[in-house]
């Protein structure tokens, strides 16, 4: 086991083959929930399953550990590879991944019995509060490390939105969950609601959005053979993100009696956020101008032309539905769900995926099991997604419309059930698509055909 910890990629590989397994174990649970909308009584009598204890585990094991933990799987490869040099502790590596599994597999364990901080996104206890916190400061040293230790001179956009997550997040993490006080991980009164909005609406922005544009920002120029069209453009990116996104967590409450001037900021920036998210956008396209059949016909390339589009759609749809006149239509219905689906599988699933198929190969150095599995595991998903996006907002513009009309809950209810049954389907489609990607991940770690050195080193320098 010791010799394993210290091979180079195997920290790499150990966080992108647990992601696989959460994805697999995380979308097989999130059907429990799906069951609950469908015929709400039909676990009434299991406590362990009941809709409130099911859903954060799904929630969670697909935030933390299928999206995070693969990408940041594919990091832990693409950092040393872009800085000329070893991950600078493969066994630090390795305790990160143990922290960070076991916080996700707390989950199981005490959500299922109730023992919960109860707050969206923050339901991990204490213990566990602290597990995430060690993962990230491993993390942050071990990459800080490896770039005092570089061979490489100049930092390339990957690697600064890497190392921004890390501490971004481990500087969020800990408002969010109030770790200060861990009795109780919360805050009284409407204080609470703006702390944990802070975090929550961070935790994709500054969490799972630059590790999934990384990964692009490595990948598509490799696909596509062709040098970043922008350095420059990239930065500006990079720091429009971290400024704008943190102000606009916010806009998840404004119903609430929160001060109007924190209302103002956080529609004010959600609408600012177009700015960093189109210029990622055209530094990629324009990095990939004219080669964008190289990106449709490579398998991990279509997961990431994919999770781009979706990451348009999601971030052209998030400012627009923080306009107050919008969300007396759009808020506390189906919508938001369906926003919040294409959000962490659509735009950061995709691109984890896409990642994964790429990296693999790689670090393993052997060929994919199957490439017409990768490929049956995108159509499943990417039906899978589009038929949730658009059952979703179609119930939730439902509710919305019919509220809005001042039609009663008791009426608004029988309209759903078509919805809640077509979103169980298609979640079926998304669960295999994840069962028929971890047996691919296994295999090809057990049969995969070893890559020649000659063509590895081709492999590694395209």
């Amino acid at each position: 086991m010791l010799g394993i910890t210290k091979k180079p990629g195997s920290s790499a590989i150990a966080f992108m083959v647990s992601g696989a397994f959460w994805m697999a174990l995380g979308t097989s649970w999130g059907l429990t929930t799906a069951l609950h909308l469908v015929a709400p009584e039909l676990f009434n009598n299991i406590s362990w399953l009941v809709f409130g204890r099911s859903r954060p585990i799904h929630v969670n094991t697909v935030i933390f550990g299928f999206v995070t933990s693969t990408l940041v799987g594919a990091a832990l490869y693409y950092v040393p590879a872009l800085l000329k040099t070893r991950l600078w502790s493969e066994r630090l590596g390795w305790l990160a991944w143990m922290f960070w599994n076991a916080a996700v597999i707390s989950g199981f364990v005490f959500l299922p019995m109730g023992i919960t901080q109860g707050r969206e996104y923050t339901e991990y206890i204490f213990p566990f509060d602290v597990c995430v916190m060690a993962a990230l400061v491993l993390l942050i040293f071990n990459l800080v490390m490896t770039i005092v230790n570089r061979r490489e001179h100049q930092l390339y956009v990957s690697v600064w939105y890497v190392v921004g997550m890390a501490v971004w997040t481990a500087g969020v993490y800990p408002i969010g969950n109030v770790m200060w006080q861990p009795a109780v991980g919360a805050v009284p009164g409407v204080l609470d609601s703006i702390f944990l909005w802070f975090y929550g609406h961070n935790l994709v922005g500054l969490l799972l959005t630059p590790l999934a544009v990384a990964a692009a920002y490595f990948i598509v120029p490799r696909i596509t053979k062709t040098p970043l069209y922008s350095h420059t453009l990239s930065l500006v990116g990079f720091w429009a993100l971290v400024t704008l996104y943190t102000h606009i967590g916010a806009h998840h409450i404004l119903q609430s009696p929160i001060p109007n001037w924190l209302k103002t900021i956080s529609i004010v920036d959600s609408m600012a956020m177009m700015l960093p998210v189109f210029t990622v956008l055209l530094n990629i396209a324009l990095t990939a101008r004219g080669k964008g059949g190289m990106l449709w016909h490579d398998v991990s390339g279509r997961f990431l032309l994919l999770g781009l589009i979706w990451y348009l759609i999601t971030c052209i749809q998030g400012p627009l539905q923080s306009l107050p006149s919008v969300q007396r239509t759009t808020h506390f219905n189906n919508w938001t769900i369906g926003h919040a689906h294409i959000a962490v599988l659509g735009f950061s699933g995709f691109c984890a995926l896409g990642a994964m198929w790429h990296i693999l190969p790689l670090v393993l150095r052997r060929r994919l099991y199957s490439t017409k599995l990768v490929s049956l595991q995108f159509g499943l998903v990417l039906i899978g997604i589009t038929g949730f996006f658009i059952v979703l907002t179609i119930a939730g513009l439902i509710q919305g419309t019919s509220w809005a009309n001042g039609v009663p809950d008791y009426a608004v209810l029988p309209m759903l059930p078509p919805y809640m049954v077509l979103r169980a389907a298609l979640g079926l489609l998304i669960i295999a698509a994840a069962w028929i990607g971890l047996y691919n991940v296994i295999m090809t770690i057990r049969h995969g055909q070893p890559i020649e050195q000659p063509e590895l080193e081709e492999v590694a320098t395209a």
